[in-house]
């Protein structure tokens, strides 16, 4: 079982993939900070300071500008999210995230699906309010 989220970000496919990989960019959206670069093989140590959370990821494919694969969770039982990032226009990207891994046979898989998709509809709009208008709108959702 898998979700998929999408969305248009007005920016340059290469401008997109950076605020991912770039360990100075991503705690302007996403993540408080990230240990390293995102590369192919390596272990990232996420952290969510306003939450007290850590988290590691496990990058396993990286295609420059176009797609990052990585494992989070459980060894092993983790998910896996792709990213991709498609050039639409002159100056926009389609950022496609999807997460596989989700047990239609757990207690409360629909409102797994439903947290989790409601997660990357937030990191893209807090991804779109960063690149497009240098706004940080991350750390703001309340559960």
């Amino acid at each position: 079982m898998n979700n998929v989220t999408k969305m248009k970000i007005g920016k340059p496919v290469s401008e997109v993939f950076e605020a991912f990989v770039d360990p100075a960019k991503i705690g302007n959206f996403w993540f408080t900070s990230s240990s390293e670069r995102w590369e192919q093989g390596k272990t990232i140590t996420l952290s969510y300071d306003e939450y007290d959370a850590r988290g590691d990821i496990k990058i396993m494919e990286i295609k420059e500008n176009q797609k990052i694969v990585f494992q989070w969770g459980a060894d092993g039982e983790g998910h896996e999210v792709t990213i991709t990032i498609a050039e639409s226009g002159i100056s926009e990207s389609i950022v496609e995230v999807t997460e596989e891994g989700f047990n239609e046979n757990e207690q409360n898989w629909i409102r797994q699906l439903v947290d989790n998709k409601e997660g990357w509809v937030y990191m893209l709009t807090c991804l779109k309010g960063y690149l497009e208008y240098g706004v940080q709108l991350r750390a703001s959702l309340i559960k």
